[in-house]
């Protein structure tokens, strides 16, 4: 997330830098036994100093200690708001099972994004901080159940007519039913089985778009030879895992309304949100493509016109067309569950590239992050099988709540899609995907017409 103060910024890049390099973590307690040590360290060499600089702070408590007490229990007062709000929230899954014959391209899936593309609940601060109501968010989930490919939507239960329409118009010949939650049928322990998982965040700023469906021409039917579905590639390593391996892939998204720039605000004095950052990304661009020159009359040296080069204009081109269109909140996280029998290392490799067709070196890409992947196996890190065990019930725990934006599990640091960049990741693929893992309705079902003779 975004943070007010750059040295907080620094701090946390030497933390994790120092975490990876030596595989030591700094956790809260050593730090406030270090801090009391450096206090007492500094009591013994200059007493009368912080002797006067404790005494300043106990007079000056009236004035700071409300103010921090009063914060602290806003800050308690919403999350129990919004925790009860949430909990009293059905939720349902939906699987939606694949037409044997489809033809659409993902231009279909961003569709039915754009009709779900809806915040209420959020309209008044009495709504958001008195009664706790949050805007609705989404689940879209690919699953691998022992080498069986799924596609699933989890919402809540009051959105299903919602999202049956959406998918429905725009996949006539799927099916949309409502399944058990696949999460709640292992005990997903971590004495009973080997878990690995990570979130997945951007490798670069949030309006600079992946290698989308149009890159790959995908906007556009076009002749099944000549098809290259990037989401092909996911599939059949999906359908690759066997007996005993599950390999839970999700996609929460919400209503992007600029909560990751953490208050910052545009040259309007609005809520600054990615369009904002896009401006000023472009603006940059254009800044750096000026080659200065001499004016002949003046001799003074002028700042010259933009001159980007193809690659840059089609880089600020596509910036502009990502930012232009509906905008989400996303929240990646994938997780790998399998016997300890069964569990291969390999496929963690094959988790942590998964969306690598979908990622550029000059563009935008995406990267693990979080959970596991924090941990490097030093051997001399102490207590380390006791943490990886905690991380992994968390993991677990976030996953099924589906939660990434309010507590328990409050956001890391969650990406920011447009609609066409959500349905490259996530669209029901054409019959161009033609991997066996992938189970697909063998005819259409449709209702008897209403005009039969009774």
């Amino acid at each position: 997330m975004v943070t007010m103060l750059p040295f907080l910024e620094r701090l946390e890049k030497a933390v994790a830098k120092a975490r990876s390099q030596s595989g030591l973590r700094l956790t809260p307690w050593p730090l406030l036994i270090l801090g009391l040590a450096l206090l007492f360290l500094a009591y013994l060499f200059m007493p009368h100093q912080v002797a006067v600089a404790l005494s300043l702070a106990l007079f000056l408590a009236p004035v700071w200690l409300p103010l921090v007490l009063l914060y602290g229990a806003w800050r308690l007062w919403v999350i129990l708001r919004r925790s009860l709000f949430i909990a009293k929230q059905e939720s349902i899954l939906l699987e939606i099972k694949p037409p044997r014959s489809l033809d659409k391209t993902p231009l279909a899936m961003e569709a039915v994004l754009s009709g779900i593309h809806l915040s209420p609940g959020e309209s008044t601060w009495y709504n958001k901080y008195v009664q706790g109501r949050v805007r609705p968010w989404w689940s879209l989930e690919i699953v691998s159940l022992e080498g069986q490919v799924h596609f699933f939507v989890w919402t809540r239960e009051n959105f299903r007519k919602l999202i049956e329409a959406q998918i429905y118009a725009q996949y006539p010949g799927a099916q949309v039913l409502e399944a058990p939650d696949y999460t709640r049928m292992l005990s997903a322990t971590p004495e009973e089985w080997a878990i690995w998982g990570c979130d997945f965040v951007h490798t670069n700023k949030d309006p600079i778009p992946l290698k989308t469906y149009v890159e790959y021409g995908l906007d556009k039917v076009q002749k099944e030879p000549e098809q290259v579905d990037p989401l092909a590639n996911l599939v059949e390593f999906m359908g690759s895992i066997g007996k005993g391996e599950y390999l839970w892939l999700q996609l929460v998204i919400r209503v992007h309304k600029g909560e990751k720039y953490a208050g910052e605000l545009n040259a309007a004095g609005k809520a600054k949100t990615w369009k904002d950052e896009a401006k000023e990304i472009v603006e940059e661009m254009r800044k750096k493509t000026r080659t200065p020159y001499l004016d002949p009359t003046t001799g003074k040296e002028m700042p010259g016109f933009p001159n980007p080069t193809k690659g840059e204009s089609e880089m600020m081109a596509a910036i502009e067309r990502n930012v232009s269109k509906l905008g989400f909140d996303v929240g990646a996280r994938g997780v790998y569950i399998a016997r300890p029998e069964h569990f291969d290392p390999i496929n963690i490799n094959g988790l942590v590239g998964i969306f690598k067709q979908f990622s550029s070196e000059t563009w935008n890409g995406i990267r693990p992050a979080h959970w596991m992947i924090e941990f490097n196996d030093y051997p001399w890190e102490i207590g380390v099988n006791r943490l990886k065990n905690l991380y992994r019930r968390g993991l677990i725990d976030a996953y099924r709540r589906r939660q990434y934006f309010h507590e328990p599990h409050a956001p890391h640091d969650y990406m920011i899609m447009s609609t066409e960049e959500i349905a490259t990741l996530f669209h029901i693929p054409s019959r161009a995907v033609e991997s066996p893992s992938l189970s697909r309705i063998q005819s259409a079902t449709t209702e008897a017409p209403t005009n039969l003779p009774t």
